[in-house]
């Protein structure tokens, strides 16, 4: 190589070192212009806390005044200097050090010095470079670039006063897979809430999109907010079509985690017609069918989900069947929880008995079709007449005492209002809820809870369909993206037999489990002892005889269990019919002619 291709090479390294030392070193000065806007109002607040804390305490006595400075030291140490002022410092400190020094030493020392002197610059150069790598790997887009360019607390504190935001000053901005996440510092009149409020005054400044998904909650500490631009999602890319493999709810669009709902919970699903509560379930009701130990019910009587479920599960579609398979369930549940071992808190699932998940699809219409059913029943003079019966009080008593029987209860509705879409005595027995894009944040606080928007729990913001909030008591309100399951998926799923009080699994003699329907009981079905000693004892310590409507109310059974045992009780002799049709004892009736 000739002299001057040496030449050439050594001034295009030396060019391009040039300008990685130059480019490093202006990323380093907009860090330290970062963190002095972001820091010295910590400062200018420790000041006065120390000036408070001098005016209460003046002789220094006390540990208030001692946190005080303590405090202010500690901010002013977190403030960088800007960086002409620390290669100011630098570059006399070396100079003080060089005049003092070199002189005395021998040429071999000075040179080894500058070798040093070398050697720490250019490490001081690679850890600011490896400071400022974005360690994540994602790659601003152009909107990303504008926004995050907004975000910086110098272009901040330009605009915001303008934009009435005087009193806040954005921390640094970081790029997620999840968007922009950026904290915000507030003052004394300045709440997570009077922001949120804000939030159009906020996209102004930015000069964001009206459909870019915004978020502010309550941040870390007292003081700050945190302001989420949903840009992006942790989801993209994935392959959210739903399979055995695959069997999660959905991603978190944060995290990019699986999220998954495990059986044993009583759910509430809820969203706007359109959201996608139909395909967001039925990952779960897959699960809630899947296994000889699990069973599935679905009340629905629109009949358009149920009858994809119906070689899966047992669909109750008309008001009677609704009636009717409630009946059965809450006589399953008062059987269990009668026969459940002492000391056990909860039925243990097995085939003959399996853990039943009750599915009510679209709730209101549930509430309004099946709140009065006509039944025609005889009375005690032979003649029939017509009552009317309602499911409603059955599906509560589900809700309230059917976990430790391993009854289940979800709920599903298009109206997420207390006593429209949710009954009053379900809601507060609710322990997961699923919500989908919802209309108004009132429907979002039923669903969510009355804090829901005060954490980020934001409902009415999701996009649809597909998009859900998942709160559970540990979740953040991350949205979740949900799986997708197509109807033809669910068709070819593999037959099971419909769970039902009449049918029980039998294993053949081959020695491969199938299910054989087997009637272990008459049609006419007596009473379970339970039920009739709770009816009974109802009718002993009553003042007067009874009538038999009244028995539901006094003990708390359906009226087709109350039913059931008064006519064992009556076809055993042991309770005797008045004329007009009151019940009473029969010793109590023989009393009463003596």
């Amino acid at each position: 190589m000739s002299h001057g291709q040496v030449w050439r090479t050594h001034r295009q390294y030396a060019g391009t070192a040039a300008r990685w030392t130059v480019d490093h070193w202006r990323k380093e000065a907009e860090r330290r212009r970062s963190l002095r806007a972001e820091r010295k109002p910590l400062v200018r607040d420790a000041r006065r806390a120390l000036a408070t804390a001098r005016a209460l305490d003046p002789e220094g006595v006390t540990p208030i005044r001692h946190r005080a400075e303590r405090e202010l030291r500690t901010a002013k140490r977190r403030v960088p200097d800007p960086l002409w002022l620390f290669a100011t410092k630098t570059t006399a400190a070396l100079g003080i050090a060089g005049y003092v020094w070199l002189p005395r030493v021998p040429m071999r020392v000075w040179v080894w010095s500058a070798v040093a002197l070398v050697a720490a610059v250019t490490a001081l150069s690679v850890w600011i470079a490896v400071r400022e790598r974005d360690t994540t790997g994602l790659k601003p887009t152009a909107e990303e670039s504008a926004l995050l360019k907004r975000l910086q607390p110098q272009h901040w504190k330009e605009h915001a006063e303008q934009r009435g935001l005087a009193g806040t000053l954005t921390g640094r901005p970081k790029l997620t897979e999840a968007g922009i996440v950026c904290a915000v510092r507030l003052d004394g009149t300045w709440t997570a809430t009077k922001l949120r409020a804000a939030e159009d005054h906020i996209r102004a400044l930015l000069g964001a999109r009206t459909s870019l998904r915004m978020q502010i909650k309550a941040g870390k500490q007292g003081g700050w907010a945190e302001l989420i631009l949903r840009t992006r999602s942790a989801a993209d890319g994935d392959d959210l079509t739903w399979t055995p493999e695959r069997r999660s709810l959905g991603v978190d669009t944060v995290t990019g985690e699986q999220v998954t709902v495990p059986l044993g919970e009583r759910l509430l699903i809820a969203g706007r017609s359109g959201a996608g509560k139909s395909v967001a379930s039925r990952p779960l009701l897959y699960d809630a069918s899947e296994g000889a130990t699990n069973a599935l019910v679905i009340i629905d009587l629109k009949r358009v989900e149920g009858r994809l479920w119906d070689h899966r599960a047992r669909v109750a579609s008309t008001p009677r069947e609704v009636v009717d398979v409630v009946d059965e369930l809450e006589t399953e549940m008062l059987e269990r929880l009668s026969i459940l071992p002492k000391g056990q808190d909860t039925w243990t699932p097995t085939p003959d008995r399996p853990r039943i998940t009750v599915v009510v699809d679209e709730g209101a219409e549930v509430m309004t079709a099946a709140g009065k059913v006509p039944y025609e029943t005889e009375t005690a003079d032979g003649k029939t007449r017509t009552v009317n019966r309602s499911a409603l009080p059955g599906l509560e008593s589900l809700a309230r005492m059917g976990r430790a029987a391993c009854i289940d209860l979800w709920w599903m509705t298009q109206k997420p209002t207390i006593g429209d879409g949710i009954p009053k005595q379900i809601a507060p027995q609710i322990g997961v809820s699923i919500c989908l894009a919802v209309r108004t944040p009132a429907e979002a606080r039923v669903v969510l809870g009355e804090d829901a928007q005060a954490k980020g729990w934001n409902a009415d913001e999701l996009p649809v369909p597909g998009m859900a909030l998942i709160r559970n008591g540990k979740r953040k309100p991350d949205p979740v993206k949900v799986r997708y399951m197509d109807k033809a998926v669910v068709i070819a799923l593999p037959d099971r037999t419909p769970w039902s009080r009449s049918v029980a699994p039998t294993v053949e003699a081959a020695g491969a489990p199938t299910l054989t329907l087997v009637k272990t009981t008459a049609p006419d079905e007596p009473a379970t002892d339970s039920a009739v000693a709770r009816v009974l004892k109802a009718i002993e310590t009553a003042d007067e005889p009874v009538r038999q409507k009244d028995l539901a109310t006094i003990t708390g059974l359906s009226k087709g269990a109350v039913s059931k045992a008064v006519k064992t009780l009556t076809t055993g002799g042991t309770v005797a019919r008045a004329l007009d049709g009151r019940l009473t004892t029969a010793r109590g009736d023989e009393s009463a002619a003596a």
